[in-house]
């Protein structure tokens, strides 16, 4: 009997060993079990946020799909319109082109109109000037008019004094006489005026300027400018009368003009 006791009270431990082990594993097992529940709910619970988030999603990007439909529509319309307004350029295009070209019919024929008004312009001022030589009155038909438009348009100064036929007796019989003459405030424009001017003639007013204080001595405190006028001039007279410095006027548009180049100075004589 005693051998009996001995293995039921080892049996009884052991099962209360088994049992206590049973136990620790059981309670083991359950705390896994509780973490994997709480586990799987925020699973569950991202889930539903993430499923929330993907609605959200698709609603925004429905309402893209929308706004994105409205731009091709708005984008489509854009390029109708670009098509329309590049046509109305290509026509305004060609409306312009055959614009410029009237324009360019319309100037050569303005162009042409002047240039055949200022012909007839110089060609009757010829006439007029070969009449006046004929009839003696070239200063005072062709130089007088033109003198004060020279002056100013040469010194930028206004005349005071305009005088034509201007002549002088000395007291001994010698005589002078001066076809046109200007007087500024700086200067005075002595004219000497041929019908055909030859380089003598350029010779002749180099003299006559030398002799003009002596009879007119009134102007002695003027710089003296020299200026030659004429119906024509050849090349080779008016470079003569350059180098001497003088002024050249001619028959043109303006009656008489002058033929010397912007840049040439005349000489002052003192």
């Amino acid at each position: 009997m005693a051998v009996v006791a001995e293995r039921v009270d080892r049996l009884e431990a052991a099962l209360a060993d088994f049992t206590t082990s049973v136990g620790i594993e059981f309670n083991k097992l359950y705390n896994v079990q509780i973490e994997t529940q709480k586990g799987l709910q925020r699973l569950q619970n991202e889930m539903r946020e993430f499923k929330d988030e993907m609605a959200e999603f698709k609603d925004e990007m429905r309402g893209f799909k929308d706004e994105m439909a409205e731009f091709k529509d708005e984008m489509r319309e854009f390029k109708d319109e670009m098509a329309e307004f590049k046509d109305e350029m290509h026509a305004f295009k060609d409306e312009m082109g055959e614009f410029k070209d009237e324009m360019r019919v319309f100037k050569d024929e303005v162009r042409a109109d002047q240039e055949a008004s200022r012909r007839e312009r110089i060609e009757m001022n010829r006439k007029w000037g070969d009449l006046a030589n004929k009839l003696g009155t070239m200063v005072e038909d062709l130089v007088y008019p033109s003198l004060a438009r020279i002056v100013k348009e040469r010194f930028g100064q206004e005349p005071r004094d305009l005088v034509v036929r201007f002549k002088r007796r000395l007291p001994d019989g010698r005589r002078e006489e001066i076809d046109a003459l200007a007087v500024t405030d700086d200067l005075i424009l002595l004219n000497s005026t041929k019908a055909t001017l030859r380089s003598a003639d350029v010779e002749s007013f180099v003299q006559q300027i030398g002799r003009f204080r002596e009879f007119f001595p009134e102007y002695a405190a003027l710089p003296v400018v020299g200026l030659l006028a004429t119906l024509s001039v050849d090349d080779s007279v008016l470079r003569h009368a350059e180098r001497n410095g003088f002024l050249v006027a001619a028959v043109g548009e303006e009656v008489m003009e002058l033929k010397n180049g912007a840049d040439f100075e005349p000489q002052r004589w003192a």
